[in-house]
């Protein structure tokens, strides 16, 4: 054990891993001394007058000799949100904890708001980890011989071959209430295991709560509302544009229109909406399916991704017959969207003719606002290539506090860069000026990221990669 810090005690994995989440926090402890046959903690010093009972309970339940050592309140309140978070009592599941590993970790997980679960291993150990809010943080070390045990559960609960270990492959695990899709790759020292968590209902998406500003929502809607054409939303894996196209989605429902999606995989379920999983080991690919849909009479068709010419060839033929395509591609930026098409080698005319808009966006999080700290702005620390309208004289930092788990952020929100294809802009796409031309001039991810920051929503750190790219 180091104290590192002034305001927490740092815990190795090994420490961490010697009591769990509800015991740590129903009796305020956080290891201090773990032995074979002993364990020391220290203990809340609020506390103190109940230690001698609470040693007689830890003595019983962990059956090993305890010892109880009293530490300041906050200093102990602030190692256990970090280390031992508190699992959210209003997120219920309707599958109960076992003393399974496996399930106690997805549980886990998926009550702390986790997006993925990582299982890897190593030469000389396996380790765990979350990732919250976009970053991974590590949770628990495996034992190496119990790794190859945990890898076939994940592989039986998901229905893949317990047999192959030379090949990807990926499966999915259903609960009633979320689903998991699993990743597994063969690596040098063994199979490391990638566990998305899915929500399952998309009821409570609304687009007006994405992050969409008054006038991009307005220029969002009237693309979308549209009876045929093509709407793209680009952004880096993670970035929020699936949530942004269930939303519009949920927007777009009604009794009237037949809507039809092809996805990898499918995240929401939405009432009403015909949804068909990717399967490319048998043929059922987004461009095999695009043809089949054509034949299901739709009004509104959602490509989970435009990831190649074929692809995008048939996305332009389906918005030329009449329909509404949605979906998405990687670009940075919504005029390197119209780029990415052009170097597929759809022509310049066809693009101008079929999009209706083009989207990007990025996921930033937020600093908490209990906690975050008001300090001096230096222009010295922005990149040297973005140039600023408007320069703050303070901005806020993270500091970390029990709301947000001591991160310094709680929550994240899209932004979003918006090129409605406008007459001037079609005419550009089809003379090849486009990038010529500041078509998204104020709407930029950069200008976007910059406002968020001095408005004290988010912090310097946290937008300077968008920053550095405008």
């Amino acid at each position: 054990m180091q104290t590192g810090f002034k305001d927490h005690i740092e815990l190795s994995i090994k420490m961490q891993q010697s009591i769990n989440s509800n015991i740590a926090n129903h009796y305020a402890i956080i290891p201090k001394v773990v032995n074979e046959n002993s364990f020391e903690f220290y203990i809340d010093e609020s506390r103190q007058n109940d230690i001698n009972v609470i040693e007689q309970e830890l003595k019983l339940l962990l059956n090993k000799e305890v010892s109880l050592d009293p530490l300041d309140s906050n200093i102990l309140n602030r190692t256990l949100s970090i280390y031992y978070r508190k699992q959210d009592s209003n997120k219920s599941t309707s599958v109960n904890y076992s003393n399974n590993f496996l399930e106690n970790l997805i549980f886990e997980a998926k009550n702390i708001g986790a997006s993925d679960i990582h299982i890897e291993i190593f030469d000389d150990e396996a380790r765990v980890r979350l990732r919250i809010d976009g970053k991974l943080i590590e949770k628990n070390h495996i034992k190496k011989e119990n790794y190859l045990e945990l890898v076939n559960q994940i592989k039986i609960k998901s229905n893949l071959d317990i047999t192959e270990k030379r090949l990807p492959q990926d499966g999915r695990i259903e609960y009633d209430d979320f689903d998991i899709r699993v990743s597994i790759l063969p690596t040098h020292h063994g199979e490391k295991v990638v566990m998305r968590i899915l929500g399952r209902d998309a009821s409570q998406l609304d687009i007006n709560d994405l992050g969409f500003d008054d006038d991009g929502l307005l220029n969002y809607l009237e693309a979308v509302k549209q009876a045929n054409g093509i709407v793209l939303i680009s952004g880096p894996t993670g970035s929020g544009k699936t949530t942004t196209l269930y939303a519009t989605l949920k927007t777009l429902n009604n009794i009237n229109r037949n809507i039809v999606t092809v996805e990898d995989p499918i995240e929401y379920t939405l009432k009403g909406i015909n949804q068909v999983q990717l399967k490319e080991n048998i043929g059922l690919t987004f461009t095999s399916a695009l043809r089949s849909f054509l034949r299901q009479d739709p009004d509104i068709i959602m490509l989970g991704e435009i990831r190649d010419a074929e692809t995008a060839q048939m996305a332009i033929r389906a918005s030329l017959t009449g329909h509404l395509v949605l979906s998405t591609i990687h670009t940075n930026s919504a005029t390197g969207t119209i780029a990415r098409l052009i170097d597929m080698n759809i022509p310049s005319f066809l693009i101008a003719e079929t999009i209706n808009i083009s989207v990007a966006q990025r996921l930033l999080r937020l600093l908490c606002p209990h906690c975050k700290t008001e300090t001096e702005f230096d222009p010295k620390d922005l990149p040297m290539s973005f140039e600023a309208k408007v320069l703050p004289k303070k901005q806020f930092e993270p500091k970390g506090c029990e709301h947000c788990y001591f991160t310094g952020y709680k929550g994240r929100r899209a932004i979003y860069e918006i090129l409605p294809i406008s007459s001037e802009v079609a005419n550009a796409i089809k003379e090849n000026t486009l990038e010529e031309q500041d078509f998204t001039k104020d709407q930029k991810l950069s200008d976007k990221a910059f406002n968020l920051f001095i408005n004290g929503l988010t912090s310097l750190e946290e937008v300077y990669p968008i920053l550095i790219n405008s």
